[in-house]
């Protein structure tokens, strides 16, 4: 426990005694949640964090959802679809299905939605979420075919997770910022307003059609952007929070031993990992050399790592890709002991015996960068640290002006390799190696139907990516959730808030 936690705590128990903790909104039926990362934009596909992920669940719906349990496809937006030919998918449309804002949805709002983010120069946010769609065709009012632009396998996992359905007629009247401001979906929840990057509220949408989601039974949720874990506490102890998650695995402990709230653990598909300019986007540096990337695959002690910060159901990672997803073949991945005397000669060997100073940048998770600076700092690698918002640090990268940083990706909770491993390899704005035989192989496991090829074409990038140190992949994440005794909840492994699934004891 760190001391300011401490204090913040004993604060807090004292407010409470002095004055009486603040009664739950159980009464007013409101759900109050901290989120701690701010979201840049509502409109779903104009952010790539969680939180972004979270709202998007919670306001818009997809064609198809994805059992988060059983992993099993169900019809949402569309009733059934077929594939009809290797590169068209035909959807039935469900009907009698109404947007916040009272539009009914058709086959008109999928043709719009699909070729406006499946153009490249409307800056959709998360590129690989989209452009793998040329466009949408519209057959009749609930009939529409999606044309790939290229045989794409993994389009029924995409479409039941990142890729939401819009209102034509209103997004082409205020698009994505004021989608943004005030958005506007068919999902379980409709926005009651937003102040943005600090407040959302949400209110149960009465109109909900009969989706695989189920309908709500907590009727409000209201959403804070609280940056700092303490005050979260803080917040939770005072009665002015209900749930929080994403909480340290030190101070979710503590809570679980006070017996005042529901501590729960659940495994997430997102990775932790370092990753290098070996391409020399940022200028001339030491991580073009080979031997400077395995150096610091070598001093890294991963199982430290787990066992000392990040703890419940995290473990070692060394693919580039979560190990659950169809693809992620963890047997192709070269794994790199821990060994700082190697990584010290190996940074010798390159020309840097008293090793070298470098920008080293972060976005999440001090805690967590700073103890690999100290791995760093043990080799002899000086670091300038710099810790940015996430939407800060991912224009830099994008812009190819980071030359190493500590990163995260949960794959949109999309559970097929191309949602990480290609998002990253394939030569687009936040690839920092521009490997050709790395590209070539991923080109054909994202567009083979035969899934054999798949795998076969996954595990020559993974070897190429992880031979060559072009990361340094270290752990999955788990999310420890903590809320009062009056909500009942079950997290799912997918790291997705599901409003829909919690209600009051």
């Amino acid at each position: 426990m760190t001391s300011s936690w401490l204090k913040t705590s004993i604060a807090s128990i004292a407010l409470i005694a002095a004055s009486g903790a603040a009664m739950a909104e159980k009464a007013n039926d409101t759900l109050r949640v901290a989120f701690t990362k701010e979201l840049e934009n509502v409109d779903s596909y104009f952010n790539s964090s969680r939180e972004g992920v979270v709202l998007q669940r919670a306001v818009w719906d997809g064609l198809i959802y994805r059992d988060p349990v059983t992993n099993e496809y169900k019809g949402n937006l569309a009733t059934s679809w077929e594939w009809i030919d290797d590169t068209t998918l035909e959807f039935k449309l469900r009907e009698g299905v109404t947007f916040h804002n009272g539009e009914p949805f058709n086959a008109d709002d999928v043709v719009y939605t699909v070729n406006f983010v499946a153009k490249e120069e409307n800056g959709v946010k998360t590129q690989r979420n989209v452009n793998w769609m040329e466009s949408a065709e519209k057959i009749d009012d609930y009939t529409v075919r999606i044309h790939l632009k290229d045989k794409f396998p993994a389009a029924i996992e995409f479409l039941s997770g990142p890729v939401s359905m819009y209102p034509d007629e209103y997004y082409a009247e205020v698009g994505p910022s004021g989608m943004g401001l005030k958005p506007v979906g068919t999902g379980p929840y409709e926005v009651v307003s937003v102040v943005p990057g600090q407040h959302f509220v949400l209110k149960k949408y009465e109109g909900y059609h009969d989706s695989p989601k189920g309908a709500p039974e907590i009727t409000n949720i209201d959403i804070r952007t609280i940056p700092d874990v303490n005050t979260q506490l803080a917040e939770l102890f005072s009665g002015s929070l209900d749930l929080i998650w994403q909480v340290p695995a030190d101070q979710a402990e503590k809570m679980s031993a006070m017996d005042q709230f529901t501590v729960m653990n659940e495994s997430t598909m997102r990775v932790g990992y370092l990753s290098f300019d070996a391409a020399g986007r940022s200028g001339d540096s030491p991580f073009g050399d080979l031997r400077v990337r395995r150096a610091i695959n070598h001093a890294i002690n991963r199982e430290e790592l787990v066992n000392a910060l990040l703890k419940g159901k995290s473990k070692v990672i060394w693919t580039p890709c979560f190990p659950s997803q169809f693809g992620c073949v963890e047997e192709a991945a070269t794994t790199y002991e821990y060994d700082p005397e190697k990584a010290r000669a190996l940074l010798a060997e390159a020309g840097y015996p008293d090793g070298f100073e470098t920008e080293f940048y972060a976005y999440r998770d001090r805690e967590y960068a700073e103890a690999i600076l100290s791995y760093l700092n043990a080799v002899g690698i000086d670091a300038d640290f710099k810790f940015l918002q996430y939407s800060a640090l991912r224009e830099l990268n994008m812009k190819g002006e980071v030359p190493m940083s500590f990163q995260t990706w949960g794959s949109y909770s999309i559970n097929d390799a191309s949602a990480m491993v290609s998002q990253f390899f394939k030569h687009g704005s936040l690839d920092d190696a521009r490997d050709d035989q790395v590209l070539a192989d991923l080109n054909v496991a994202d567009s083979a139907t035969d899934p054999d090829t798949r795998v076969e074409h996954y595990a020559k990038a993974i070897e190429r990516i992880t031979d060559q140190a072009y990361w340094a992949p270290m752990f999955s994440y788990n999310t420890n959730y903590v809320f009062t005794k009056e909500v009942e909840y079950t997290p799912t492994a997918d790291e997705v808030l599901r409003f829909t699934t919690m209600s009051w004891n």
